[in-house]
């Protein structure tokens, strides 16, 4: 069986497994947060004997739901205690396997471009890879350490100054579609490691000291509901630098680690508009909607900067498929010939340029994800003259 094939499926069922935990990640995350700040003070004597210092009703599916906080811990343990981990650990997992079998396994050419940085072996630009995707908790962790809980402000600026000087080197030095999907990342990464060294370590130390009959300490609360809340605001700028891995015109774009920036800072901005809606919500207070209309703002002003000039007028007839296939021959049948075509896919004839005129339209002129990493220095003007191809022929 070919390898190539074997490792589509491979693509795809991590692909899948690894959307499905995610889901399940950031729905959690998102729910958790939700429910931090809409919860109210009990009213019942009973309750806040308990040690309940929050509680929300809420309906969903035909029920009625009463989730309960308590200070720093119950009393006493119950029975049966639910942990939220391995939505975090699985999602993680997943994606690294994705970056390896993509990125890592075809470095000379997913993570090098030479008109970006000449690295001196595809091993190198690994090492490299690797070293942002992992570098970046150590650094954003000691802000977190030296900076302690409370100085919420002060992190967010250090985080920040930091995710904005690894997009610029990401972009100094690796391809750009690969520049933004290792940003996202590092960042994902960081959110895992927050629950894997924090979160959970915390929760640990609580229960122990239940158990032990000792005093419970509230900083391991206190520090696992920072890390949490720094990563419901990682969420949305990892996806975005995910999703741009299919956009070839964004990661291309012109000075990209700005674009990058830019679009993290929107998805950022427009989240928290949703978080302080919650406890905007249970306080009377207006939510400040204002940031999410600044993050939309970014995002239109990337939409305008980012469009593409008026293609000239041409008043000559569309080339024909025999001129177009010259473009091919030159441009991409060397990684889509006869002989172990990429993804399938064989462009080395003319009926077969004709059967797959779409998936080449889209790739090539919508998406301008190829050729990859525009290895050979396909031009605009090839890429119009290709769609005056593609649309000649409706």
């Amino acid at each position: 069986m070919d390898w190539s094939y074997l490792l589509d499926w491979a693509n795809l069922l991590l692909r899948w497994a690894h959307v499905i935990t995610a889901i399940a990640w950031i729905g959690s995350s998102f729910y958790f947060v939700f429910l931090d700040s809409s919860l109210t003070p009990p009213q019942d004597e009973a309750l806040k004997a308990k040690g309940v210092n929050g509680e929300l009703w809420a309906v969903h599916g035909g029920g009625f739901y009463h989730p309960q906080k308590y200070l720093v811990a119950p009393k006493t343990l119950p029975d049966k205690l639910h942990w939220f981990f391995w939505e975090s650990y699985s999602t993680w997992l997943t994606g690294f396997a994705l970056f390896v079998l993509l990125y890592l396994v075809n470095a000379g050419s997913f993570l090098v471009d030479p008109r970006v940085h000449a690295w001196p072996s595809s091993g190198a630009a690994v090492a490299g890879s690797l070293g942002f995707v992992f570098g970046f908790w150590f650094v954003y962790d000691a802000i977190g350490r030296v900076c302690g809980v409370g100085r919420d402000r002060l992190v967010a600026v250090l985080v920040a100054l930091v995710v904005v000087g690894m997009s610029w080197a990401a972009c100094q030095l690796f391809a750009g579609r690969a520049a933004f999907l290792i940003v996202g990342a590092a960042l994902a990464t960081a959110m895992s490691a927050n629950v894997l060294v924090w979160i959970i370590p915390g929760q640990r130390k609580v229960i122990a000291q239940m158990k032990a009959g000792q005093p419970v300490d509230p900083v391991h609360g206190q520090r696992g509901k920072q890390r949490s809340v720094h990563n419901t605001y990682f969420t949305l700028p990892v996806l975005v630098a995910m999703l741009s891995n299919h956009y070839g015109w964004l990661t291309g774009a012109p000075n990209n680690a700005a674009v990058l920036v830019l679009l993290m800072l929107a998805g950022a901005l427009i989240r928290h508009a949703f978080v302080a809606r919650h406890r905007a919500l249970v306080l009377g207070q207006a939510t400040p909607w204002w940031t999410a209309g600044l993050g939309v703002t970014l995002i239109l002003a990337l939409v305008i900067a980012l469009a593409p000039a008026p293609a000239p007028r041409q008043d000559a007839p569309p080339p024909s498929t025999a001129q177009l296939q010259a473009l091919m021959q030159q441009r991409c049948v060397a990684c889509h010939g006869a002989e172990s075509p990429q993804k399938g896919l064989s462009l080395h004839t003319e009926a077969l340029l004709e059967q797959h005129a779409a998936a080449v339209y889209q790739q090539v002129v919508v998406e301008k994800r190829m050729p990859l990493n525009n290895a050979t220095g396909l031009t605009e003007d090839e890429r119009r003259l290709l769609a005056r191809w593609f649309e000649g022929r409706r």
